[in-house]
This record gives C-alpha cells, structure tokens and sequence, in this order.
C-alpha cells in the first residue's frame, strides 16, 4: 500500500553486557552478567550475555542465585558512562536515515522511515542498520520492521539476536494473534493476570474482545490495547530532539539496611523529597498530588498516592504527604527495604491557584521563602551544604554525603 507506514524498532541485544564483552574482548565466548553492588543492596542482575541467559540467569535475579544457576558466571559491575557513550553512538547511526528516532529507554529507539526511500524501503534500511552498527561498533541489534510502533516492537522481540523480523499490514493476525497477550507493549504481568481472569489469554483474544468491555476491565488503557491488538495504532515517532512533558517528579532508593521503624522512613522519605522539590523548582512546576512505592525485604512492593489539599514545591510538606499515606496504608509486616516518593499531578507554576480558607496562605509563603533561600545557598555551595538537623547521621542511605551545616527540621508529626 502507498500510505503505509514503514516503522522500525531497534533494540540493541543484550547492551549492557554487549559493551562490556566489546571493551574487554577476553569476556568473550563466556557468561557474564552485569550486576550492581551486593555491598550496597543493589545485587541483582542488570543485563547477562546469551551464555548466561542459555544457563538461566534473568534480569532482577539476586546476585548468588544467578552464580548458583551458572558456577562460572562472570559478574563485571555497571559502567553507565560507556552504556550512554555507545547508546549515543547508535542513534547517531539511526540519524543517518531519519529525524523521527524517538528513544525507548538506552537500548531501544522506533525509528520513522516512511519518508526515507531514498535509503531504500524498510526492511533494506533495517538491514543497513544492523551491519553499520555491528561494523562500526561491535554490537549487534534485533530490528522489528512494521506499519506502527506496536507491532515494531513486537517484532524485534520476535528474534533474537542480530535478527530482523518484519509484520506486515495483510497477514499479521496470522502471525500475531495466536501470541501471549503478555506479548503485547504495555501488557504487564498485573494486566494480564486480570485478562486471564476473563478468558483474554492471546493477542487474538484481545483483538476479539468487545471495546467497552475492555474499558469497563481498564478504563481507558483498555481501549488503547484494543487498539493495539487490532493492528490500528497510529501513535506518532517523535523527533529525536523532542522533549516531552514533565508527568512526575520523583526519587527512589534501596536502603544500605532496612529500615526498622517509621522513623527512619520519615527521614528517609525527607531526604529524597529534597531531590524532588528542588527538580520542581527547576521545571518550574508544582505537585497536586503525591505518590509512595515501598518494597519490603521480602521484594514485594506497594504503591499508594493521595490529592494533596493544596499544590507544593515544597519538600516538608510532600515528605509529610508521604509520610501520612504510609502510616495509614503500609501493614508492617516486614521491614522496609526500598523507598519512591514522587510528586504527581503536576501543574505550571505559573498557573492560577484556588486557595482555601482553611490553609494557612501566610505560614506557607514564609516557609517557601526559606526554601528559596536554602535552594541558593546549595546552589552556591553543593547539595549537602545544608540540611535538616533530623537528616544527620546514618539515612541508611547509599552515597548520601556529609552535611557541613545543619538546620532545625521538623520531625514526623
């Protein structure tokens, strides 16, 4: 057809490990995972070659039970700085055929190249892809060819690794729909445990199922996987450069030790709300609304949010949000391994606020002038050059710095 489409998803096979088995050709022919630092509790497995994968080793298996899978495994410690060298040097490549490169995380881009025939048609600029960059940096990628993004990344999935595998518009209910609904972009393991509830178990299945239902099962999310099911998403690939809105701000971390009372939750959570008031500030937006993600030790998570009474850049006040959802929400039946806070809802600063009668206007506009003060003089003199006299000591914290001057803080209420 004249108007379809030609989208291609690129994914680089297996990266992490694939940088480092490229840096230090001895790794090669071996198993190897990329693991962090068991030292600091971040001991699980962040990417493994195909050996390693061959021997059962998964992304997010704890350090010892991939070393039990695979006795020989090789662990090598992540090196960020070359992973972001090598990912720009990829896309680099993409660019070379198209401005429509849209990043998927560090490893995968969809690439637009309707408009690119000069280059030749999809699938020749899928192959080109694949040998340029196996040439010119020793990596290989799976590339997915279809006429939308879904089923592009579909199809890079399909065969791995160093493999093209192409959907095309007339017969891809044939090849798709007999598939897992898990399959499918966006399906998560809590989706599709619900779809199954309902007899929803292949992509065909979904395809079939009545769109109301659909919405009445997942709102609005339901509909958008019909939609991708039925091969009918038109979802743009933006441009390499673009920049998209800011949804919500947060930070996270897993604890050097867990964390035995809700004490030192609040403290913890007080030290990460530092992080997000201060990116508020920069995107010059403010938060509606607060969400917490705890992870217990026994790896299992919990998610809560609540509407905040009032918008805030604040961090005291959306550590105490935090604070007040956990106390109400969280059942103590485990001690606290990881800790996420975020501010969502997020509206312009600039933009028009009803106030209410029952929040004091005055008490909080002193206090954002305190935090306008302190943000300066981090500004001028580091992060940690200033803090609450409750955030000394040991946050359990990984990295967390030494504090030169400390301040009054307010303890959980």
């Amino acid at each position: 057809m004249a108007n379809t489409r030609a989208i291609l998803h690129s994914d680089m096979n297996s990266f992490y490990a694939s940088v480092e088995m490229m840096l230090n050709p001895a790794l090669k022919g071996k198993p190897v995972a990329v693991c962090g630092s068991t030292e600091e509790r971040h001991g699980i497995v962040l990417a493994k070659s195909d050996l390693a994968k061959k021997a059962g080793v998964k992304t997010g298996m704890v350090n010892w039970e991939a070393r039990r899978l695979c006795p020989g495994l090789i662990v090598v410690p992540p090196q960020y700085d070359q992973y972001l060298k090598y990912s720009k040097l990829a896309h680099d490549i993409y660019q070379r055929y198209t401005n429509l490169v849209e990043p998927f995380g560090m490893d995968e881009c969809w690439l637009d190249v309707t408009g690119s025939g000069v280059y030749g048609s999809g699938m020749e600029i899928a192959q080109a892809i694949r040998q340029t960059t196996k040439d010119e940096l020793g990596l290989t990628v799976s590339i997915g060819v279809s006429f939308n993004k879904i089923f592009a990344k579909l199809g890079s999935d399909m065969k791995k690794p160093d493999a093209i595998t192409e959907i095309r518009e007339h017969d891809f209910k044939e090849r798709i729909w007999p598939l897992d609904a898990s399959e499918l972009l966006y399906v998560g393991r809590a989706t599709d445990a619900k779809l199954a509830k309902y007899g929803i178990r292949t992509i065909g299945d979904l395809a079939n199922t009545s769109p109301d239902t659909l919405r009445y099962m997942l709102g609005v999310n339901g509909l958008k996987l019909w939609h991708y099911a039925n091969g009918t998403d038109t979802s743009r690939v933006m441009p390499y450069d673009y920049v998209s809105p800011v949804k919500s701000v947060g930070h996270g971390v897993t604890c050097t030790a867990d964390l035995l009372t809700p004490e030192e939750v609040y403290r913890v959570m007080l030290e990460l709300s530092q992080d997000v008031g201060h990116r508020l500030r920069v995107h010059e937006l403010m938060a509606c609304g607060v969400q917490i993600y705890i992870r217990s030790n026994d790896l299992y998570g919990c998610q809560f949010q609540c509407k905040l009474p009032f918008r805030t850049q604040l961090p005291h006040e959306i550590a105490n949000a935090g604070f007040k959802l956990f106390t109400e929400k969280y059942k103590w039946n485990d001690h606290v391994r990881a800790v996420t806070i975020r501010g969502i809802d997020l509206v312009p600063k600039k933009e028009a606020e009803q106030l209410s009668m029952f929040v004091d206007t005055q008490k909080r506009d002193r206090r954002a002038r305190l935090e306008d003060a302190i943000e300066d003089i981090r500004r001028r003199f580091g992060k940690h050059a200033l803090t609450y006299g409750c955030l000394m000591g040991d946050l359990k914290i990984p990295d967390d710095g030494r504090h030169i001057v400390t301040m009054p803080g307010l303890m959980y209420q």
